[in-house]
């Protein structure tokens, strides 16, 4: 009896050890917040699961908060502001795209915080980057803390080569599990 039972589970629980590697190997990273660069969204130590073959099936949005190979030894979590083609711009506080007013609601609880000054400093992507818009095959990310931030406007423009994936999921610590990382 206990033969038969062994001869039914071993392949189920094979089959299972197989498919958790596959799908954390292929399809999902897990990933540690390290640094303040994206408060209020993430805070240093939250743990991510990123999607790792989304952006094969679809493409990367504005305000997706991603991971990326920022070197051979770091990958970095920013926020997507700008796409290929993108003219970016902030003044008195507030993010042009093109000319257009976008608004960044997910920033809206920090911004409360501090009113008194402005969140994000005045800049132009010419002045940051050298060009005038986000070329193709690239983008221009930021963190959530602007002021505490490495992000495009020191280091420039990241390839989508470079993109791990998208954060799907802050697992922990539980009381902070957030399923949805705002537009």
């Amino acid at each position: 009896m206990k033969r038969k039972y062994l001869r039914k589970i071993i392949p189920v629980v094979l089959l299972a050890i197989a498919l958790a590697f596959l799908f954390r190997s292929f399809l999902f990273a897990s990933y540690v917040v390290d640094g303040e660069s994206m408060e209020p969204t993430l805070y240093d130590g939250n743990l991510l699961m990123v999607n790792k073959v989304v952006y094969d099936l679809t493409d990367v949005d504005r305000f997706d908060v991603i991971v990326f190979h920022a070197s051979a030894k770091d990958d970095y979590v920013k926020r997507v502001i700008g796409l290929p083609g993108d003219e970016i711009e902030y003044k008195d506080d507030k993010l042009f795209i093109n000319g257009k007013y976008v608004k960044e609601t997910f920033l809206k609880t920090f911004k409360k915080m501090d009113e008194i000054k402005p969140y994000t400093s005045d800049f132009t992507l010419e002045e940051k980057t050298g060009k005038t818009k986000v070329p193709d095959g690239n983008l221009f990310v930021m963190g959530d803390n602007r002021e505490s931030s490495l992000d495009s406007r020191t280091f420039g423009f990241i390839s989508v080569n470079q993109l791990v994936g998208k954060v799907d999921i802050k697992y922990w610590p539980f009381s902070q599990m957030q399923l949805s990382f705002g537009k």
